[in-house]
């Protein structure tokens, strides 16, 4: 509870009880600057001073029609889509959906109280007595969210679908690993293609988890592109990396303090257990002669760019980045929100250590890894002339038009393996589901005229 500075009376309405002592919470602590106005600092990621952005909490004992101004004044980064015109979320117990609050009342300013750091507030006035209030810097997705969706994925007995745990976390959280194909493709005999996606490393971008989820929805859907993929491809997805950090509402960082996704090289078992699980599972597929591990895809949010987009690795052959960037040109055209020219290709020396800067060295020539990323606030698309702000459901459905784009992106490989009636159903619009003819490169085609759209693909 904050009161005014050498109040000693009964606490009254309207003396705030601040509280983020819950799954995912955090806020250090809160300042009392004037009956309307706090102070309100972030707590560091655990063992790890670095870090400090993600905030979560809850705010009671207020008093109707009180308007109060908030000012979070330690944020580590100064560059941020506060600028942009994105603002924090909330929601309370009478309006349990979360929603954003308006950008009109939010600002972000360099403030000389604060030895000219950047400080971000929001007014905001409370408008029931008796409800509890909940902000956050984005739409929170917790380890026990995750627990109950894949609880209840299992309870629906797919055959095509199998849960595991690969490991335990430091605190021995669960590791979960969900693979997604039909039975038959995995017997040890029949040659694999495999993708394999990550999420939430970094445990403060929830956005990342929505993504996830969309993916894992739409293929254990009855979607008929879901359907063909499952025929003939492996998905190995870890929907949480960090189950730790997200517990604990950390940005960045595990329970140690570690920023996982620069450990990829050398993971200890102890220090960075769920990392050295999911490598260790990875290095073994990719010594399997049966396996070919096509893809890895690492899912982040983004604190400073707008819409989705990728990160891709650099390489000598100049066919393998032409080859490289077929994914993400497919997956442009599929989502409106994803943008090709946000997504770049480097070989940062800080980025050594991330997931797709080690497996994309330590996998052959036919494999690519991605880090995809995607806005915490907003995207732009094609004809819009202001962002649109994202909800979970947009972020979900991002996650739903990466999975459809392997559909588009098999059917080149397929072609290229000389195999055309691999996949006998007809091709399908991405958008509507509708069977189509003559779009993309699909069966019926002459080999020629296959050829010419497959090359156009790679160019284009």
């Amino acid at each position: 509870m904050v009161t005014p500075p050498g109040y000693a009376g009964i606490p009254r309405k309207g003396h705030l009880v601040f509280d983020a002592c819950f799954e995912s919470g955090n806020l250090g602590h809160v300042d009392y600057i004037s009956d309307f106005e706090f102070d309100l600092f972030i707590r560091p990621d655990t063992c790890n001073p670095r870090f400090r952005l993600w905030f979560n909490f809850t705010v009671e004992n207020v008093r109707e029609t009180q308007r109060v101004v908030f000012n979070f004044v330690n944020f580590s980064k100064t560059k941020s889509l506060y600028r942009d015109g994105m603002s924090p979320v909330v929601k309370s117990t009478s309006r349990p959906k979360w929603q954003r609050l308006p950008p009109k009342n939010v600002y972000y300013y360099r403030c000389p109280d604060h030895r000219r750091n950047y400080v971000m507030s929001f007014a905001f006035c409370f408008d029931r007595e008796n409800d509890v209030y909940q902000f956050a810097y984005c739409y929170p997705y917790t380890y026990t969210r995750l627990q109950h969706y894949l609880a209840s994925l299992e309870r629906r007995n797919l055959p095509y679908l199998q849960r595991e745990q690969l490991g335990l976390s430091v605190q021995q959280r669960r590791l979960d690993l969900l693979t997604i194909t039909n039975p038959e493709n995995v017997s040890p005999e029949k040659e694999k293609k495999l993708v394999f996606l990550t999420a939430r490393v970094h445990p403060g971008e929830s956005p990342a988890s929505f993504v996830c989820q969309g993916v894992i929805d739409f293929l254990v859907g009855q979607h008929p592109v879901a359907q063909i993929l499952r025929d003939h491809v492996i998905f190995k997805i870890v929907p949480m990396l960090n189950p730790d950090g997200v517990y604990l509402g950390n940005y960045r960082c595990s329970l140690m303090g570690f920023d996982l996704n620069r450990h990829w090289q050398d993971p200890s078992p102890w220090a960075h257990p769920t990392l050295h699980a999911v490598k260790q599972l990875i290095v073994q597929m990719n010594q399997d002669p049966m396996v070919s591990l096509e893809f890895y895809i690492d899912v982040h949010a983004h604190s400073t760019m707008l819409n989705g987009f990728m990160y891709g690795n650099v390489f000598e052959d100049k066919e393998r980045v032409q080859r490289q960037a077929v994914f993400p040109r497919l997956l442009c055209q599929n989502a409106p929100d994803f943008s090709f020219s946000n997504t770049s290709f480097n070989r940062d020396v800080v980025k050594a250590g991330t997931g797709r800067r080690f497996l994309g060295g330590l996998l052959d020539d036919t494999s690519y890894c991605y880090t995809l990323e995607v806005s915490f606030y907003s995207y732009m698309t094609a004809g819009s002339t202001a962002p649109v702000p994202y909800s979970e459901e947009a972020y979900m459905k991002l996650g739903r038009n990466v999975a459809r784009t392997f559909q588009d992106y098999y059917k080149l490989s397929i072609i290229k393996d000389n195999i055309p009636n691999q996949i006998q159903s007809p091709d399908v619009d991405l958008q509507t589901g509708n069977s189509y003819a003559g779009k993309g490169v699909g069966v019926g085609k002459n080999t020629s005229d296959r050829e010419k759209e497959r090359n156009q693909s790679v160019r284009h």
